[in-house]
């Protein structure tokens, strides 16, 4: 299946981090929090994407563009021939199709823009690309597919925290001062699978998880997979720093495919 991904937000949350790169590009160790949710799918099989960019969207081809390989993974170099023989592969099968989607666009309208890349295939995978997971992504698609039903659905996740619940009367005296009923939210994280269909309720200008999903709502033709296994978005700067340090010491659950790791290596010049 064909991953679109949302990469065109300006990031106004994490600009303290950086004002001069997309969200996307923020790294975790010495990738982008964007390739290693495009690793996450690829351990799945899924190996086509489409970007929808926006802000900065050239640092983003750039990228790309002038990825090496060997500057993350281990390499051996053989002397004199410059020959480089890199003992585990990234991106090699790979295909990336790079979309000037706006720079305001909402999700709604940039996924609209790129209809056309995804020609005629009944179901893609959609992903806001600022969110790591180690759901199960075999067994949410699988789901979705055995419900025809369904014109959509999201992963629902745990926000991790909980709140105290405040009650009080006209004068400002608290009366109550508890612990939430359902003790933790859910909330859309994302990691969208959508049949073609979703196209026929979008509207021009319209954003993806107001009125299109609400008609699908009305529909009852919006579904989700709730997951309570890890899940954390980079949101601010303290997301980064929170990433970094799991990355330093190992502690990266949704490196799925660091359970399963490829044999063998190929050479480049």
């Amino acid at each position: 299946m064909k991953v679109v991904l949302f990469c065109g937000g300006l990031g106004t949350r994490l600009r303290e981090h950086s004002d001069t790169i997309p969200k996307p590009l923020a790294t975790i160790g010495y990738r982008p929090i964007l390739w290693h949710l495009m690793r996450y799918y690829a351990h799945f099989g899924h190996t086509e994407f489409i970007l929808c960019l926006g802000y900065r969207g050239d640092l983003i081809r750039e990228y790309f563009l002038n990825y090496n390989e060997a500057m993350s993974n281990d390499f051996t170099l053989h002397g004199a021939g410059r020959v480089v023989r890199v003992h585990e592969r990234d991106i090699a099968d790979w295909q990336i199709t790079f979309v000037d989607t706006g720079l305001h666009s909402n999700i709604g309208q940039r996924l609209l823009r790129v209809r056309k890349h995804l020609g005629e295939d009944a179901v893609f995978l959609a992903n806001y690309a600022d969110g790591l997971s180690d759901l199960p992504l075999d067994d949410h698609v699988n789901r979705f597919l055995g419900q025809p039903e369904l014109v959509a659905s999201f992963a629902a996740v745990s926000t991790g925290q909980s709140f105290h619940v405040v009650n009080a009367d006209d004068r400002g005296i608290v009366t109550r001062l508890g612990a939430m009923p359902d003790q933790q939210l859910l909330i859309n994280g994302g990691f969208f699978v959508m049949r073609n269909a979703i196209f026929d309720y979008i509207g021009e200008g319209e954003e993806l998880v107001e009125q299109p999903f609400a008609r699908l709502i009305a529909a009852r033709k919006l579904g989700t997979y709730r997951w309570d296994g890890f899940w954390r978005c980079m949101d601010t700067f303290k997301d980064k720093i929170s990433f970094d340090r799991m990355e330093a010491r190992g502690d990266c659950p949704w490196m799925l495919w660091h359970r399963h790791p490829a044999n063998g290596s190929e050479e480049a010049t």
